[in-house]
């Protein structure tokens, strides 16, 4: 059985997902979102550290995704999340985790079809995908859908190359 992590990073909401794979099905393992109050940057990283912290040692994943950086139009939020993306990361790593990395339009491919699909598009196929009774809030549906986009390369992967590849395109280097 494995479970995959999917973070939706972010410096003041990091959004998280958890799925289980067992038997050749995903199924839905829990989501959320790590919410920091306003403080000052490094005590918001650090609130992200620790929550990632807890949910892998809570959960035991045995893989972790997460969203690359993308670069907006405002350079000190991309900043700030870049930022935040690392203290995930830094969480990950000290679990000796191996990460993942899928920029957005991987992910919304993956998931909804469309690279360029919308929040809410993204919300709503998380949903039927995980056959939840409601819509997850967004930063957790994002969350949910890094573990799938994760999930569904890893199983073209195998598809392709006939078994198991330690060598996912995507992964941190």
């Amino acid at each position: 059985m494995k479970i995959i992590l999917g973070i939706d990073p972010g410096s003041r909401i990091t959004g998280y997902g958890l799925i289980k794979l067992h038997n050749n099905k995903a199924t839905y393992v829990g989501s959320g979102c790590i919410r920091v109050e306003d403080k000052d940057l490094p005590n918001r990283l650090h609130c992200v550290f620790v929550g990632v912290s807890e949910i892998i040692k809570q959960y035991q994943p045995n893989e972790f995704a997460i969203e690359q950086v993308f670069m907006s139009k405002n350079a000190d939020s991309a900043l700030k999340l870049g930022q935040a993306r690392g203290a995930a990361i830094v969480a990950a790593t000290s679990q000796l985790m191996q990460v993942y990395e899928y920029s957005a339009k991987q992910i919304k491919q993956s998931v909804v079809g469309k690279g360029n699909a919308s929040k809410s598009q993204v919300q709503h196929m998380v949903q039927h995908l995980m056959n939840l009774n409601q819509k997850p809030q967004s930063d957790a549906a994002d969350a949910l859908a890094v573990a799938l986009c994760h999930l569904h390369t890893e199983q073209s992967l195998v598809r392709l190359s006939g078994h198991a590849s330690k060598t996912v395109r995507g992964r941190l280097q």
